[in-house]
């Protein structure tokens, strides 16, 4: 599968795998479109709410710059989608059935000019750190 870029994500319902390489290359996208962004949302769309917990975890990890209320006791039954808003710190998770499994990053803007971009589905343990 061709996968260079942040945007040939889009194309799909959930995340697909990906190999290191490709993983290094758009984390290496990621991170600049981050840092020019002024705050961003974040969703996990995952088969149980531990699951997606741990994939919040993950970023977390990765971005400890990036900060939001304590999530971990938020529960939900089935699969889930649990979406957090840096800007705000706050995290919810509610049951939803029919999405795909992986993580949609949305980098906001305070200017009300510059468009909102979506990120993803990136693959939930996309975000656990490798040796760069």
């Amino acid at each position: 599968m061709q996968i260079n870029h942040l945007a040939d994500l889009n194309k799909y319902k959930s995340a697909p795998k990906l190999n290191l390489n490709q993983i290094k290359k758009l984390s290496l996208e990621l991170v600049s479109e981050i840092e020019n962004c002024d705050w961003i949302t974040i969703g996990v769309m995952a088969k149980s709410d531990t699951v997606a917990r741990n994939a919040f975890r993950t970023f977390i990890q990765k971005y400890p710059f990036i900060h939001f209320k304590n999530f971990e006791k938020l529960r939900a039954m089935g699969n889930v989608f649990m979406k957090g808003n840096q800007k705000t710190g706050e995290v919810y998770i509610r049951s939803e059935y029919g999405l795909g499994e992986g993580i949609l990053l949305t980098c906001q803007y305070d200017d009300p000019s510059c468009n909102s971009l979506t990120y993803g589905p990136f693959p939930l343990n996309f975000f656990v750190t490798y040796n760069d």
